[in-house]
Protein backbone atom coordinates (compact mmCIF):
# COMPACT_ATOMS: atom_id res chain seq x y z
CA UNK A 1 0.00 0.00 0.00
CA UNK A 2 1.25 3.44 -0.60
CA UNK A 3 2.77 5.49 2.15
CA UNK A 4 -0.42 8.23 2.21
CA UNK A 5 -2.93 5.44 2.29
CA UNK A 6 -1.32 4.11 5.30
CA UNK A 7 -1.35 7.28 7.07
CA UNK A 8 -5.47 7.86 6.04
CA UNK A 9 -6.04 4.34 7.26
CA UNK A 10 -3.90 4.79 10.72
CA UNK A 11 -6.29 8.10 11.28
CA UNK A 12 -9.31 6.50 10.96
CA UNK A 13 -8.29 3.67 12.71
CA UNK A 14 -6.51 4.88 15.62
CA UNK A 15 -7.15 8.40 15.58
CA UNK A 16 -10.76 9.17 16.30
CA UNK A 17 -10.26 9.55 19.98
CA UNK A 18 -9.39 12.49 22.17
CA UNK A 19 -8.56 14.49 18.80
CA UNK A 20 -5.44 12.15 18.14
CA UNK A 21 -5.97 11.51 14.14
CA UNK A 22 -2.54 13.90 13.37
CA UNK A 23 -0.50 11.06 15.68
CA UNK A 24 -2.32 8.44 13.85
CA UNK A 25 -1.87 9.29 10.89
CA UNK A 26 2.09 9.88 11.25
CA UNK A 27 2.25 6.49 12.69
CA UNK A 28 0.56 4.98 10.35
CA UNK A 29 3.31 6.08 7.21
CA UNK A 30 6.41 5.96 10.02
CA UNK A 31 7.41 2.37 8.68
CA UNK A 32 7.94 3.91 4.75
CA UNK A 33 9.36 7.30 5.74
CA UNK A 34 12.10 5.86 8.52
CA UNK A 35 12.73 3.13 5.84
CA UNK A 36 12.47 5.04 2.66
CA UNK A 37 12.70 8.20 3.57
CA UNK A 38 16.56 9.21 3.87
CA UNK A 39 17.11 7.54 0.13
CA UNK A 40 14.32 9.68 -0.98
CA UNK A 41 15.66 12.76 0.31
CA UNK A 42 19.03 11.91 -0.55
CA UNK A 43 18.11 10.71 -4.27
CA UNK A 44 14.93 13.31 -4.87
CA UNK A 45 16.64 14.62 -8.70
CA UNK A 46 17.40 11.37 -10.03
CA UNK A 47 13.35 9.76 -8.66
CA UNK A 48 11.84 13.15 -9.98
CA UNK A 49 14.04 12.31 -13.66
CA UNK A 50 12.22 8.85 -13.88
CA UNK A 51 9.31 10.18 -13.12
CA UNK A 52 9.77 13.13 -16.00
CA UNK A 53 10.21 10.19 -17.80
CA UNK A 54 6.60 8.40 -17.21
CA UNK A 55 9.34 5.61 -15.15
CA UNK A 56 6.93 4.84 -12.46
CA UNK A 57 7.80 0.61 -11.91
CA UNK A 58 10.14 -0.17 -9.58
CA UNK A 59 13.36 0.88 -9.84
CA UNK A 60 16.45 -1.68 -10.25
CA UNK A 61 17.11 -3.56 -7.37
CA UNK A 62 20.95 -2.64 -6.92
CA UNK A 63 20.31 1.47 -7.24
CA UNK A 64 18.63 0.84 -3.47
CA UNK A 65 21.42 0.78 -0.87
CA UNK A 66 21.39 -1.63 1.34
CA UNK A 67 20.26 0.28 4.59
CA UNK A 68 17.46 0.86 2.75
CA UNK A 69 16.70 -3.40 3.21
CA UNK A 70 18.09 -2.98 6.55
CA UNK A 71 15.85 -0.34 7.72
CA UNK A 72 12.54 -1.70 5.98
CA UNK A 73 13.05 -5.13 7.79
CA UNK A 74 13.37 -3.53 11.00
CA UNK A 75 10.21 -0.86 10.53
CA UNK A 76 8.03 -3.53 8.71
CA UNK A 77 8.34 -5.93 11.64
CA UNK A 78 5.33 -7.16 14.12
CA UNK A 79 8.10 -7.54 16.37
CA UNK A 80 9.91 -4.43 16.46
CA UNK A 81 6.07 -2.87 16.66
CA UNK A 82 5.05 -5.15 19.75
CA UNK A 83 8.37 -4.17 21.62
CA UNK A 84 8.05 -0.47 21.11
CA UNK A 85 4.33 -0.52 21.24
CA UNK A 86 4.35 -2.44 24.79
CA UNK A 87 7.01 0.46 25.97
CA UNK A 88 5.13 3.42 24.59
CA UNK A 89 2.02 2.25 26.31
CA UNK A 90 4.07 1.51 29.59
CA UNK A 91 5.22 5.47 29.56
CA UNK A 92 2.26 6.98 27.93
CA UNK A 93 -0.93 4.74 29.12
CA UNK A 94 -3.34 5.89 26.30
CA UNK A 95 -1.66 8.30 24.52
CA UNK A 96 0.26 5.71 22.92
CA UNK A 97 -3.49 4.60 21.27
CA UNK A 98 -2.46 6.11 17.50
CA UNK A 99 1.17 4.20 17.74
CA UNK A 100 -1.23 0.77 16.45
CA UNK A 101 -1.78 2.72 13.37
CA UNK A 102 2.39 1.32 12.63
CA UNK A 103 0.84 -2.20 13.59
CA UNK A 104 -1.85 -1.81 10.60
CA UNK A 105 0.26 -0.35 9.00
CA UNK A 106 2.27 -3.45 7.97
CA UNK A 107 -0.85 -5.87 8.38
CA UNK A 108 -1.98 -4.13 5.62
CA UNK A 109 1.47 -4.67 4.16
CA UNK A 110 1.60 -8.09 3.80
CA UNK A 111 -1.31 -8.91 1.53
CA UNK A 112 -0.21 -5.39 -0.65
CA UNK A 113 3.46 -6.57 -1.38
CA UNK A 114 4.62 -9.22 -3.95
CA UNK A 115 7.68 -11.15 -3.06
CA UNK A 116 9.55 -9.36 -6.15
CA UNK A 117 10.00 -6.00 -4.34
CA UNK A 118 10.00 -5.61 -0.44
CA UNK A 119 8.01 -8.17 0.65
CA UNK A 120 7.02 -7.58 4.19
CA UNK A 121 9.20 -9.08 6.62
CA UNK A 122 6.83 -9.48 9.57
CA UNK A 123 8.37 -11.45 11.69
CA UNK A 124 11.87 -10.33 11.48
CA UNK A 125 14.46 -11.06 13.15
CA UNK A 126 13.08 -14.04 12.88
CA UNK A 127 12.51 -15.86 9.49
CA UNK A 128 9.48 -14.74 7.55
CA UNK A 129 7.16 -16.92 5.54
CA UNK A 130 6.44 -13.98 3.08
CA UNK A 131 2.95 -13.62 1.30
CA UNK A 132 3.16 -12.99 -2.01
CA UNK A 133 0.14 -10.43 -2.08
CA UNK A 134 -1.36 -8.07 -5.00
CA UNK A 135 0.63 -5.48 -5.43
CA UNK A 136 -0.14 -2.18 -4.41
CA UNK A 137 0.45 -0.59 -7.16
CA UNK A 138 -1.95 -1.68 -9.67
CA UNK A 139 -4.88 0.68 -10.96
CA UNK A 140 -7.44 -1.54 -9.95
CA UNK A 141 -6.43 -1.61 -6.26
CA UNK A 142 -5.12 1.82 -6.01
CA UNK A 143 -8.84 2.99 -6.95
CA UNK A 144 -10.22 0.58 -4.93
CA UNK A 145 -8.51 1.26 -1.67
CA UNK A 146 -9.42 5.38 -2.40
CA UNK A 147 -12.55 4.81 -2.62
CA UNK A 148 -12.48 2.52 0.57
CA UNK A 149 -10.89 5.09 2.36
CA UNK A 150 -13.71 8.14 0.81
CA UNK A 151 -16.10 5.23 1.76
CA UNK A 152 -14.52 5.02 5.67
CA UNK A 153 -14.18 9.13 6.25
CA UNK A 154 -17.75 9.92 4.75
CA UNK A 155 -19.11 7.08 6.93
CA UNK A 156 -16.98 8.81 10.34
CA UNK A 157 -18.45 11.80 9.40
CA UNK A 158 -21.62 11.02 9.16
CA UNK A 159 -21.57 8.79 12.02
CA UNK A 160 -20.07 12.50 14.25
CA UNK A 161 -22.90 14.09 12.94
CA UNK A 162 -25.37 11.61 14.28
CA UNK A 163 -23.59 11.09 17.41
CA UNK A 164 -23.98 14.78 17.70
CA UNK A 165 -27.58 15.37 16.87
CA UNK A 166 -29.76 16.92 19.94
CA UNK A 167 -32.46 14.36 20.33
CA UNK A 168 -36.17 15.30 20.44
CA UNK A 169 -36.92 16.51 24.19
CA UNK A 170 -39.99 13.82 25.44
CA UNK A 171 -42.76 14.43 27.49
CA UNK A 172 -42.18 14.38 31.02
CA UNK A 173 -44.61 11.82 32.92
CA UNK A 174 -45.83 12.99 36.49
Amino acid sequence: MDTLSHGLWGGAVFGQKDHQWKWAFLWGMCPDLFSFGPFFLTHFPAILERWRHHQFGHPDHRMIPSYVYQAYHVTHSLVTWAVLMTLAVLIYRRRAWPMAAWGLHILCDIPTHSTRFFPTPYLWPFETPYYDGIPWARKSFMVGNYLAILGTYLALLGYRKWKTRIPATLPSVR
